[in-house]
């Protein structure tokens, strides 16, 4: 047991483990706040009818649809997932918590 505990601080696999487990806490909580508040401010600032991802494009003649808006609300969704994790996993405190073993 005692070889175990050693591997785990060595390696830093606790901090691995929380920072997954937060990661994906994180990403649900930052989605939620995209889909459901900024996605409908950027939507009524663009005319989107208060959604962002309903901001299609047609190309004439064809049936292909390019659904920009979606993808714009991915990139803010994903932009703002980095810098939640970035400024509160690395830039803090937190992230001193567990180094590995010199």
């Amino acid at each position: 047991m005692k070889e175990f505990i050693t591997f785990i601080r060595e390696k830093g696999v606790l901090g691995l483990a929380v920072g997954i487990i937060m990661g994906g806490a994180v990403t649900k909580l930052v989605t939620s706040i995209v889909d459901n508040l900024l996605n409908p401010l950027i939507g009524v600032v663009t005319g989107a009818a208060g959604n962002l991802s309903s901001l299609v494009y047609t190309v004439p003649m064809t049936q292909i649809v390019f659904k920009y808006g979606a993808l714009i609300s991915s990139l803010i969704d994903f932009t703002a997932v980095l810098a939640v994790v970035y400024f509160v996993f690395v830039k803090s405190p937190i992230g001193k918590i567990d180094k590995k073993a010199d």
